[in-house]
């Protein structure tokens, strides 16, 4: 173990040395506070909550992690291109326990320099409200869809395969099957379009929607029900009037007494646009079985659906925003111990530059893994089957790191749940990078650290 710690402490000393570590460093120790004082989102305090967040963690992961490409690439390679491994490996120490040190002394510098730069961005978000003299309307608003972590709970998936095979029968037999669409294409959109048809509401109607599982941290709190109209015919003014009642769904829907209340309320909003209910979370009953029923008054002349993706779902305080910031940096900090082990591979076998280049190919993809596959569905049938097969494949290994972003929780107020995490440690920690490592140690015990020349 001191091998390993004294290559780990010698690693980050020769790590601080580096110009561009210093340069990091200097700038996100200047940017962070001036993007404090300076964002303004769309102008509400919530907005430059959201703004700074965003690109203030943005910054310090990129920054970091091209840090960690260059400090685990050069960390090995200078050390092999200067000859100052051959006073390493000669004394009593084995190459694994050489490169364990190398990675741990890249880990050790990722930690404290996140730590460091979290600690800063979370302090600025904490007290950015006193600068601004926020009134007491922006503080609720914030605390309410900021500073919080909120669990998201969508109606539940309703089971459509019957009918649209029936329908798909009926059209096939009417010779009405468009020919340009492959079976599974068809079968995709008249699910879709089932579904939709499930959350549309007559004019008159009544749609309750269960949801189960709901347990907020604290009963005299609020949670939200987000939804979004949609309409076959638009009214002239763009506005709907709707009936929500929110509570215990035997109450609702079958008229049995509850010991909880009933949340009932109309509302008048604009269609295809996002809107959130404030309810009491005194509603829930103590099963966690919530009804939300939406009435569409004859009024509105028009049917009334709730699109599939973001129509409706509702939103409930459970954790706080410090507990979610906390999971977002562990994110991150896997995130850096991935392309850690992939420097220090990529360096077991390649030159200084051709490595970082590898890496940076490597670290870009997993960045935008999700927008490359879906990419994918877009092109020609021919070209799609040979990507699917060959291209395809190889990025799913990767880590996929726009699947774990954190600022798509901590923006939204959205629940980072540890389950989560603990899938990101497993995939980018425990398999990936292991593997990474791994890897590299086959590599560099074979690898021909110098010749004897007689």
């Amino acid at each position: 173990m001191r091998s390993i710690w004294a290559v780990a402490t010698n690693t980050i000393r020769q790590a601080l040395r580096l110009k561009i570590a210093a340069a990091f460093i200097i700038l996100l120790l200047i940017l962070l506070p001036v993007m404090g004082v300076s964002v303004t989102g769309d102008g509400t305090l919530k907005g430059r909550l959201q703004t700074f967040i965003s690109y203030g963690l943005s910054l310090t992961s990129i920054l970091l992690c091209l840090l960690t490409i260059v400090v685990s690439a050069y960390s090995l390679t200078s050390d092999i291109k200067q000859r100052q491994i051959y006073t390493v490996i000669t004394k009593p120490i084995r190459r694994f326990q050489f490169l364990l040190g190398k990675l741990l002394g890249v880990a050790l510098l990722d930690i404290a320099l996140l730590f460091l730069f979290s600690i800063i961005i979370y302090g600025i978000a904490v007290f950015m409200p006193r600068f601004y003299n926020a009134t007491v309307t922006e503080l609720t608003e914030v605390n309410n869809e900021f500073y919080t972590a909120r669990a998201d709970l969508a109606p539940p998936d309703i089971d459509v395969s019957k009918e649209v095979e029936e329908v798909y029968n009926k059209l096939k037999k009417a010779g009405q099957l468009p020919e340009t669409m492959s079976y599974n294409e068809i079968i995709k959109q008249l699910t879709s379009v089932t579904k939709l048809e499930r959350r549309a509401v007559a004019p008159g109607y009544i749609l309750p929607m269960l949801f189960t599982g709901i347990k907020p941290i604290d009963p005299n709190e609020s949670l939200f029900i987000r939804f979004k109209y949609d309409v076959a015919v638009t009214p002239t003014d763009s506005q709907i009037i709707g009936r929500w009642q929110v509570g215990d769904y035997r109450q609702i829907r079958y008229g049995e007494k509850s010991d909880t209340p009933i949340y009932d309320a109309t509302y008048k909003h604009s269609v295809r646009t996002i809107h959130e209910i404030e309810v009491p979370a005194s509603v829930v009953p103590a099963d966690g079985r919530l009804c939300v029923a939406f009435t569409n008054p004859p009024i509105n002349n028009t049917v009334v659906f709730f699109p599939i993706e973001d129509g409706l779902e509702v939103l409930y305080k459970a954790d706080t925003f410090t507990g979610n910031f906390v999971r977002a940096v562990l994110l991150i900090c896997f995130r850096l111990v991935f392309l850690a082990s992939l420097g220090i591979l990529a360096a077991s076998f390649l030159s200084f530059p051709v490595a970082i280049l590898f890496c940076l190919v490597i670290f870009f993809t997993a960045t935008f893994s999700n927008f490359v596959i879906e990419s994918f569905n877009f092109l020609g049938r021919n070209l799609s089957s040979v990507y699917s097969y060959t291209v395809k494949p190889v990025i799913q290994l990767l880590p996929q790191f726009d699947k774990f972003n954190p600022t798509k929780f901590l923006i939204p107020a959205r629940l980072l749940s540890w389950i989560l995490v603990a899938k990101a440690a497993a995939f980018m920690v425990c398999i990936k990078s292991l593997l990474l490592l791994l890897i590299a140690l086959l590599i560099f015990s074979f690898k021909e650290i110098a010749k004897i020349i007689v």
